[in-house]
């Protein structure tokens, strides 16, 4: 049938023909086969030619030409090409009709069947009148229709029968052939569905077995892996395809076997059988496709693993000789590269070969070094024996003969001892290694050349005084200063040194930095879990019984609706070292060099202190209010807690400081060790998130400015000072008392401004300490801020002028370290300044052809007469548009904020204090000044 040949088409140019003209299939015109007004039953006439019915259908002259078209040149295209060959045999039924019916009949059949005709019969009307005219109008009219083939009108089914064989007929037209429209439609289009699936199948296969040829094999391990995974992963998909259209072809052909095993005397008419056979044709090439693909897959797969294996042998360190041995298996397993590879290993080979002829020098030379210092050991030990030997030998009990011939017995000994301990052979290997070996054997020798003259001597005058008495002589000794103490021997081989006495404090010093870290560690995580259980205390204890209906009653009017004010981020701060940071500190128990990574990563998350410490003065004025509530003391007591909530609100403060003294502390210790640059760096973090911390709480102390804050960018530097003024325009009088009367004032740098501020202490309550504010006084644009370093009469001082020194503000500093911090800072806002100017002149110049803004370096660093010899001026920038000042500046340089020497132990108690936000500021601020004093000592 047309799906058949539809397969066997397989060369290119059947291919080509088949992408441009596609076979007409049943889904095509599913519609017009369905009005059954032609029909292909499968019978066969008496020479095996296709029969195909035209039964009565009374809309067939409404039948568009195209429909017509379609149907009978798709009914030609089932049967197989030998049985088309012979010519088909048209039936045409119009027992019915009338004679217009089988004229216009006959007349499309003979200008549009695209097939060969053999046979062409007519039931022609049943009616008297019709058939009469039948027949007269064939006879007028045969020619007319120009069929080469004879058309034979019938007058019933039994002239039929003498034509065609009732076996071959429908039961419409009295035969016994079995015969379902619906279900011939539903075989067709699944068959025909399954060839469209084979197709699409095949080239689904064959376009990716020519991408997997194409396919360019990486040159590393990774890009190998994931090549080798992604084709598997596509294997995989298009086997499941196959497996997938392998059942559908199963199936059909089962439910096509399944009508011949209805009954023993039913067998398939031709069609059918051309059906099955077409079916398993399919699933023939089907099967031979996809082992050919298999086995193609087979080899890709192969390739991939074997360049996997060879990226991996290519990564291997060179020396290895489990490298060579690699290289050997790959070779035996016909890798592909194995030109490549043979190369390799014969030079892996040579390189393991010299290096196991070089470790094997090196290990004679460590032995030979190791005995010689065994020897050296041995030499000390003796020499130091010796010289104790002949120190503890008495004079006075040398005087009598019995006592000279003991002393000269201990040296015999000694010597015959010495002996035994092959002390020759240190001289051997001196003799041997002379040019090479360090002056330790050389002293080590002497000494022992020294020590055996020695006894040479001793034992002349002892052998002198045991064989006769003479009056005492003085034995020629060396005498320690203090009573000796006999050496122990060497131990072996050598360890920590000769002497015995040096062993303990060497491992001393060993174990001590071991032991420090970890205890510091410890102290810091067992330090963060109190601090954990004591937050958890309050959420619970406090925060939470503000919600309890039953103490509804005892809360005060002024608490309702206050609870962020009252505890501010407190929960924020809670579930961040609960969930978080005491989690990652314990991982670093075993590892405390990791805790300076611990406390980087999650610097960003410590920001939330800012805001608690900027929360706390609205919270010790909501507690002043309502702190003696009834409320509170029924929470401390179901707490039993000693203190109230109060000291415990000033916890996160107390925490956030300490962390930086644990920090130093395991710095000290640390020193050239694993993780100690990221120690320096952790503790410098923590220190500029407490200056951070600390400035904005004098920030938010700022009274009487009327922009807004947030404007004017980051807050770099703040602190009091000395300042005197000397402007230009103004009062003389008030020109000349400015140089000798300062004013004190707080000052505030900006990244756009400089604000200078009157320091007021604001009380509320008499017993309370002072609550500092700062009032608005000046500010200066620091794009119109020229600086001179120094000033003439005190090093401590710097200027400030404005506007090409039409107002001048002389600054003097409280220390040398202040005042530099003060100029470094200022310094970089003018630079950054004057970087921003030249960068935007420089895109005007691109863009808007704007004139090249000239601007010399002596502009920004000068000298200036009346600065004094060294005295440096940064003059503000002449040019400088409203834009250029947005440039973010970078923070403070760590550096300048170390941390002060602090006792590692401090007690984590609670103590009642005045709750104002002063202590806060002014704790803050001691902690920040006690590092920059650190750092100037």
């Amino acid at each position: 049938g047309a799906a058949d040949r539809m397969v066997r088409k397989k060369c290119p140019s059947n291919e080509i023909m088949q992408q441009e003209i596609r076979p007409l299939l049943a889904v095509d015109i599913i519609e017009q086969l369905h009005r059954q007004f032609a029909l292909l039953s499968g019978g066969r006439g008496k020479d095996g030619a296709p029969i195909i019915t035209f039964p009565e259908y009374s809309g067939f002259g409404d039948l568009l030409d195209e429909d017509f078209q379609n149907v009978v040149t798709y009914l030609t295209s089932i049967p197989s090409l030998d049985a088309a060959s012979i010519g088909f045999v048209i039936i045409i039924d119009r027992r019915r009709d009338k004679w217009s019916s089988v004229k216009a009949s006959l007349t499309r059949i003979a200008g549009a069947f695209p097939g060969n005709l053999q046979l062409v019969l007519v039931l022609r009307p049943s009616r008297f009148i019709h058939r009469a005219i039948a027949d007269i109008g064939i006879k007028l009219h045969r020619d007319d229709f120009k069929m080469k083939v004879p058309i034979v009108m019938l007058n019933s089914l039994s002239d039929l029968h003498s034509y065609i064989d009732k076996g071959q007929l429908t039961c419409e037209l009295g035969g016994n052939l079995e015969y379902c429209h619906s279900q011939w439609i539903h075989h067709r289009t699944a068959i025909e569905n399954f060839a469209v699936t084979v197709k699409t199948t095949a080239q689904m296969l064959q376009k990716f077995g020519a991408d997997l040829a194409e396919t360019e094999l990486p040159n590393d391990v990774l890009c190998t892996k994931g090549l080798l995974s992604t084709h598997t992963e596509k294997h995989d998909k298009l086997k499941d395809e196959l497996k997938l259209a392998m059942t559908q072809g199963t199936t059909l052909l089962g439910c096509i076997k399944e009508q011949a095993a209805k009954s023993e005397n039913h067998k398939l008419n031709p069609d059918e059988m051309e059906n099955q056979t077409t079916v398993e044709r399919l699933l023939a090439q089907l099967d031979e496709t996809e082992n050919a693909f298999e086995q193609f897959w087979c080899k890709h797969h192969l390739k991939l693993e074997q360049c996997l294996q060879l990226r991996h042998f290519d990564k291997i360190p060179l020396g290895s000789q489990l490298h060579a041995l690699h290289g050997d298996q790959l070779i035996q397993s016909n890798h592909y590269a194995v030109d490549s590879i043979r190369p390799k290993c014969v030079e892996l080979r040579r390189i393991c070969d010299n290096f196991a002829n070089e470790a094997r020098k090196k290990h004679d030379i460590l032995s030979k070094s190791l005995q010689i210092h065994m020897g050296i050991d041995k030499v000390r030990w003796i020499t130091e024996s010796g010289v104790y030997i002949l120190a503890s030998q008495s004079v006075d009990k040398c005087q009598s003969q019995e006592g000279a011939e003991a002393a000269l017995q201990d040296i015999e000994k000694f010597l015959e001892s010495a002996k035994e301990n092959q002390l020759s052979d240190l001289k051997n290997i001196h003799n041997q290694y002379e040019l090479v070996l360090t002056a330790d054997v050389q002293k080590a020798l002497k000494r022992l050349e020294d020590v055996k003259e020695m006894f040479e001597k001793r034992q002349v005058s002892l052998k002198k005084l045991s064989a006769k008495q003479t009056r005492p002589v003085q034995p020629v000794a060396p005498r320690p200063e203090s009573s000796p103490k006999r050496p122990a021997p060497p131990k072996t081989p050598r360890t920590t040194g000769p002497a015995s006495g040096k062993s303990r404090p060497t491992l001393f010093l060993c174990f001590f930095p071991l032991t420090l870290p970890r205890h510091i560690m410890n102290e810091l995580i067992e330090t963060e879990r109190l601090y954990v259980e004591e937050l958890q205390s309050i959420m619970e204890g406090y925060a939470n019984e503000l919600d309890n209906t039953e103490l509804s009653p005892l809360i005060p009017t002024a608490l309702e609706n206050k609870k962020d004010v009252l505890f501010g981020n407190l929960p924020e701060i809670y579930e961040f070292h609960n969930r978080t940071f005491l989690k990652e500190l314990e991982n670093c128990m075993e590892r405390p060099e990791l805790v300076g990574t611990c406390f980087l990563k999650r610097k960003e998350e410590l920001q939330i202190y800012e805001k608690y410490c900027q929360n706390k003065p609205r919270s010790e004025a909501l507690w002043r209010h309502c702190g003696d509530s009834l409320f509170f003391q029924e929470c401390q007591k179901k707490l039993d807690h000693k203190l109230s909530l109060d000291a415990y609100l000033l916890k996160p403060v107390q925490r956030i400081t300490k962390y930086q003294l644990m920090l130093k502390e395991m710095l000290k210790c640390s020193k050239n060790q694993d993780g100690t640059a990221e120690l320096e760096e952790a503790l410098s973090t923590m220190l500029d998130i407490i200056k951070s911390v600390n400035d904005s709480m004098h920030q938010i102390a700022i009274t009487g400015f009327e922009g807004n804050l947030g404007e004017l960018g980051k807050l770099l530097m703040q602190g009091s000072f000395n300042v005197w003024t000397d402007h230009k325009k103004g009062h003389t009088k008030v020109k000349d008392l400015a140089r000798f009367k300062p004013m004190q004032r707080h000052l505030f740098l900006y990244n756009k401004m400089l604000l200078f501020c009157k320091k007021r202490e604001d009380t509320t309550d008499g017993h309370e300490k002072p609550s500092p504010s700062y009032s608005f006084k000046h500010s200066l644009k620091m794009s119109s801020v020229g600086i001179t370093e120094n000033v003439k009469g005190d090093i401590k001082k710097f200027e400030v002028w404005y506007n090409g020194r039409e107002e001048v503000y002389i600054i003097q500093a409280p220390t040398m370290d202040v005042k530099n911090m003060w100029v470094s800072e200022i310094r970089k806002v003018l630079t950054g300044q004057l970087e921003a100017c030249r960068g935007i002149h420089r895109v005007g110049v691109l863009s808007r052809h704007i004139p090249p803004l000239n601007l010399p370096r002596t502009q920004v660093f000068s000298s200036r007469g009346g600065g004094g010899a060294d005295g440096r001026t940064v003059h503000a920038l002449s040019y400088t548009p409203a834009h250029a000042h947005s440039t973010p500046l970078l923070p403070p340089s760590s550096s300048m904020h170390q941390s002060a020497t602090v006792p590692l132990r401090r007690s984590y108690q609670l103590r009642t204090r005045p709750s104002a936000s002063s202590q806060l500021a002014v704790g803050l601020t001691s902690c920040v000044r006690e590092n920059m004093c650190e750092r100037a000592e």
